[in-house]
Formats: C-alpha cells, sequence, structure tokens
C-alpha cells in the first residue's frame, strides 16, 4: 500500500489520496512540515477531518453528535478520490468510518493511551442496507458487475439487531467463496498486481502484517496502480479470510522471493499487538495448515520458532514459513515485534490429532444448565450501577456454539448514578466449586455478543495473594467475539482485592466474568458463550 506518513498515518498521492499535499494548502505550510513535525501531522488531519464535515455542515460542525459525520469520515479516509463511484470503493470508504465510529463507542486503554467510552448510534451513522454489509460474517463482491451482496442477512428495524433471513436462507451460495481454500471469501486483486503464472514450485509462506485495514487492504490491491498483493488478507476481529491471488498465480509481495512463495497479509500494525488476535492466528494457522496439507514443499514443522523481533533477521531457507522481515534483501520489518512465533509455532503443529488445533477444555456451553455461573448479577456486592431485577438465564434463542447461551439482563438502578460494574460469579457463588487454571502456557476466553454499545468484559481469577483481575476488552455491538487472556502475560492482569497485579502461583482459580458500561436509562442484554481454556 502507498506508505502512510506520521502519527495520523496521512497518505501522499501514490494510488491514494493526496492528504498531505491537501492538508499543506489548508494550513498554509510545507509538505515537509507536515511530514515531520507530529503536532502539524495532527493539526493537517484535523483540518482535513474538519474541511469534509463543514462542506456538508457547514457552520453547525461543531455541534454534531459523532454519528453525524459518518459521511465526512468516508471522505476523509483518503482510499483514492472520493469521486470516483464505485460500489467496493464506498465499502472500504464506509468500513473505514465504520472503525473510527466504533473506536470512540468502545474506548481505548492501550500502552498508555486513553480514549473514553462515547456511545455512538451506528443506525444514525449507516443506512440499513450499509449497517448489514459492516455486520455481516459473509459478503459477496462481484467485482465484475462493481456490486456487494450480503445473502440471507437483515437488520431488524425494530431492534437494529444484524439477524439471519429465512426468506433468503437459500440464497447463500458458494459462488464467491476461493475454490483454492474453501472458507475463504474470493475478491480477485487487479490483474495489474500479480503474475498470472509460477516459475517455481510453491515451498515457502510469508507472514505479513497491512500496516492499515483489512478493507484498506483489500481496497489497495483492486487498484492496478498499486503492483503489490497478497494471496490471502485476514481480519482482525473475527479472522475472515479473503483470497485475492490464486496460489497457482504469483502474487507480488516480497520481492526476489515471489516466485516460490504464498503470501498471507494479517489485518492491524507491527507497533499495536491488540491486532494480533486469537481469531486472526486460529484462522491463519487454519490456512497454513491447508497449504502444508497441499504442497509437499511446505512442512508446518519447518515454521520458525524463536523470538519475535523489530528488525530485519534474515533466517535460513530451511525455515519455511516465516515473516516478511525473515527474507533475504527485504526492506519491511513485518509481522514484528509483538507477533508471536512461538503461539503460532504450536497451532501450525499441535500435540493432539494432527492438522487440528490443541483441543481446549470447555467450562460452560450452557447447552444443558448454567454451569458455573447460577446467579443472577445482583448476587455479588462487587457489582454496583445495577437493579435486583437483572438476571442471567440460560437462553436459547441466541447462541454461538451448538444452541443455547446465557443471557445477562443488565438493567439500570435509578436510585444510582454509579456507572455500571457487574461481577458475574463462578462456582455458583462458592470459591470451592471454581474450575482450576493452569498458569504455563494458558489461556481462557469466551465468546460475547453485546446487543448494544459501550460494553467491555475482563476476568477475575483468585491467586495466591488475592484476586486479579484482567485488563477489560472492549465488546464490539451486535457481533459476536471472542475474548481472551493469557495467565502468564503479567500485562494481560491488574490487581484486586489484595492481588499485585500480576499471576504469582503456578494455578489459579477462575472467580468471576466482569462487565463494564458507562450508565444508562435502558437495559442492555448480553449473551455469553463456549466459556473455555486451552494450554498450549
Amino acid at each position: 500500500m502507498p506508505p502512510a506518513y506520521g502519527l495520523m498515518g496521512l497518505y501522499a498521492g501514490k494510488g491514494f489520496s493526496d492528504q498531505v499535499g491537501q492538508a499543506a494548502r489548508l494550513l498554509g505550510v510545507s509538505r515537509q512540515t507536515i511530514l515531520g513535525d507530529p503536532r502539524w501531522n495532527v493539526l493537517a488531519a484535523a483540518a482535513l477531518l474538519a474541511a469534509e464535515i463543514e462542506r456538508e455542515h457547514g457552520a453547525k460542525a461543531r455541534d454534531l453528535s459523532p454519528e453525524a459525520v459518518a459521511g465526512a469520515l468516508a471522505r476523509y479516509a483518503g482510499f483514492g478520490p472520493s469521486t470516483r463511484k464505485s460500489a467496493v470503493q464506498d465499502f472500504a470508504r464506509t468500513s473505514f468510518a465504520f472503525d473510527v465510529l466504533l473506536t470512540l463507542d468502545r474506548g481505548v486503554q492501550d500502552k498508555g493511551i486513553a480514549v473514553p467510552e462515547r456511545a455512538v448510534a451506528f443506525e444514525r451513522a449507516f443506512t440499513p442496507e450499509q449497517l448489514v454489509r459492516l455486520r455481516a460474517p459473509f459478503l459477496r463482491l462481484d467485482a465484475e458487475k462493481d456490486a456487494i451482496e450480503v445473502p440471507g442477512y437483515r437488520i431488524d428495524p425494530i431492534d437494529g439487531i444484524l439477524k439471519e433471513d429465512p426468506a433468503q436462507a437459500g440464497e447463500k451460495s458458494e459462488s464467491a467463496k476461493s475454490t483454492d481454500y474453501a472458507p475463504a471469501r474470493w475478491v480477485p486483486a487487479s490483474s495489474s498486481n500479480y503474475s498470472a503464472w509460477r516459475n517455481a514450485a510453491v515451498s515457502a509462506v510469508t507472514i505479513h502484517t497491512v500496516q492499515g485495514s483489512y478493507a484498506g487492504a483489500i481496497s489497495w490491491f483492486q487498484n492496478p496502480s498499486a503492483r503489490v498483493s497478497a494471496h490471502y488478507v485476514i481480519r482482525s476481529s473475527d479472522g475472515q479470510v479473503t483470497q485475492m491471488v490464486r496460489e497457482a498465480h504469483t502474487a507480488w509481495h516480497v520481492y526476489a522471493n515471489n516466485s516460490y512463495t504464498l503470501g498471507i497479509e494479517h489485518e492491524g500494525y507491527v507497533s499495536n499487538s491488540a491486532w494480533y488476535t486469537s481469531a486472526m492466528y486460529n484462522a491463519s494457522a487454519a490456512l497454513v495448515r491447508h497449504f502444508c496439507a497441499r504442497y509437499s514443499g511446505i512442512s508446518c514443522s519447518s515454521a520458525y520458532n524463536g523470538a519475535s523481533s523489530s528488525g530485519l533477521v534474515v533466517l535460513p531457507s530451511s525455515i519455511r514459513i516465516k515473516g516478511h522481515q525473515h527474507f533475504p534483501d527485504q526492506t519491511h520489518t513485518d509481522p514484528g515485534i509483538y507477533w508471536d512465533w512461538r503461539r503460532y509455532y504450536a497451532l501450525l503443529n499441535p500435540a493432539s490429532q494432527p492438522g487440528n488445533p490443541p483441543a481446549p477444555q470447555v467450562l460452560d456451553t450452557f447447552e444443558t444448565g448454567l454451569g458455573h455461573f447460577q446467579h443472577s448479577p445482583t448476587y455479588s456486592g462487587s457489582t454496583v450501577g445495577i437493579s435486583s431485577s437483572s438476571t442471567a438465564q440460560r437462553w436459547c434463542s441466541m447462541a454461538r456454539v451448538g444452541s443455547c447461551s446465557l443471557q445477562v439482563k443488565l438493567v439500570d438502578n435509578p436510585s444510582s448514578n454509579a456507572n455500571w460494574a457487574v461481577r458475574l460469579l463462578s462456582g455458583g457463588g462458592n470459591p470451592g466449586s471454581n474450575a482450576t487454571l493452569r498458569k504455563g502456557g494458558g489461556r481462557i476466553g469466551f465468546w460475547v455478543y453485546a446487543a448494544g454499545t459501550g460494553l467491555s468484559a475482563a476476568l477475575g481469577v483468585d491467586d495466591s495473594d488475592g484476586t486479579e483481575r484482567s485488563i477489560a476488552r472492549t465488546i464490539p455491538a451486535n457481533t459476536w467475539t471472542y475474548l481472551e487472556w493469557r495467565l502468564d502475560e503479567n500485562q494481560h492482569w491488574n490487581a484486586w482485592a489484595g492481588g499485585n497485579g500480576f499471576i504469582t502461583s503456578p494455578t489459579v482459580t477462575l472467580d468471576a466474568i466482569w462487565l463494564f458500561r458507562a450508565q444508562t436509562s435502558y437495559p442492555v442484554y448480553v449473551y455469553i458463550d463456549q466459556l473455555q481454556i486451552s494450554n498450549y
């Protein structure tokens, strides 16, 4: 993709918009000032966005709500001239606006950066048709017709939640699916960005980081001026896989090594570990296991299994699955210091049945009962802000796995103005019944669906010196999301109730799931499914 400059990641032409030049004219400074001075880089982004907002809303710009600027954010994105009329390009820009507003809605707590949560009314920012596309687990992109379809889904006009549409269920065609790798979507890159042949046998895999968004990568690989591509792109939030170049063809992603490699781009940035989610690791490893089974020149045991690094580190050719930074004659340093190669190797080479990831231990499926979570959320004295009419019950009209989940209904306490902090006790409220978790290599997580914005979740564990509580992870609205914490990662835990902020004991027990939200007057529903632990 074109390089993005400065703190705000502004483009300078070369296939995308010349945001640096536009901002220089708006501010009356040189291009080099914007490229080299962080303060002016931020002011440049502000000027660009302000110009788009004022073009649409005039003098009322200062009084606007976040959702009112969705159109301006889409135009600001910089993915080529906004005058270029294309359904695919419009989707890329709308996805950018959605990501910005979703970040405001979730808030940010990462490495000292704090952005408070601010609820966004997404139904006011986007049309129902746009929301279906933005939230759908499956899209069909027809490049020849420049059309985007979401068969089998609709937005409920009453609650605004994405739901399957039985009337269209039979239309979920596989026509947009990859013929190389069944789980992937097929969205072809521009023919100007790859070679429709190979002059060497496939014998290696290159792991990349986009340095941008999933939608942006797809848009860029379809841009005829990009002169770059990868075989697959993987989304951070849920691991969705899009194939853009056939495996029999040569993608342009690792210079002189293109002829014999397969390239996978992962959404995100090398400087931010939050993008490397469990869903992304799992989807990527499943794809590479497919390569190992299909190509005799690639063995999953030949994957890199060492420490991560932030620079160029050339590895021997005997290591067949490695990063962009590990090939000779490169300038890119992705996937970088935060890509967990040992975890990835374990996913590629599980100790159990070959070809499958390690089987997790499921603590609660909620298929036949509430398991460890038998009490309503107001049972714990640590819970604040919600009414005693709040409930937690098994619910079989909503599930991520199987047929049932745990429905948590959160109702505000009208006599309190406290923000919600809800402790769902494990073990039926009896610590002696809590599940035991092993620290070394241990991970614990669950699927969660929030029918409302502004929510986050955490876990509590009973440690040898008290109770530790994990960092809170934001919950996207109206979609199933897998949240996970690593027990031996100190940055994942904070002190609570006598704890010291990290896990010291080799084994701990599960104490609770925590839910957080700013106070609101209306009830919010949260669904939890498939609570599980794994050790690898």
